[in-house]
């Protein structure tokens, strides 16, 4: 299994991983991601792999369980 991750010393507070992956990322009030923390299921994981790759800070990640 797999879970989102973010890397804070990459993070830009860009949001599109919120826009991306609404059921498991929200914005805090400085407009930084906030993550549900549940492992991502099998059917969501085509999007979250999407979203990693489209952070243009490159500080989402999935990472191991």
């Amino acid at each position: 299994m797999k879970k989102l991750e973010i890397d804070w010393t990459r993070c830009d507070g860009h949001g599109l991983c919120a826009t991306l992956l609404g059921d498991d990322v929200v914005l805090d009030e400085w407009g930084f991601p906030v993550l549900s923390g549940r492992p991502v299921t099998a059917g969501e994981m085509t999007n979250a792999r999407r979203a990693v790759l489209a952070c243009p800070a490159l500080a989402l990640r999935l990472g191991d369980v």
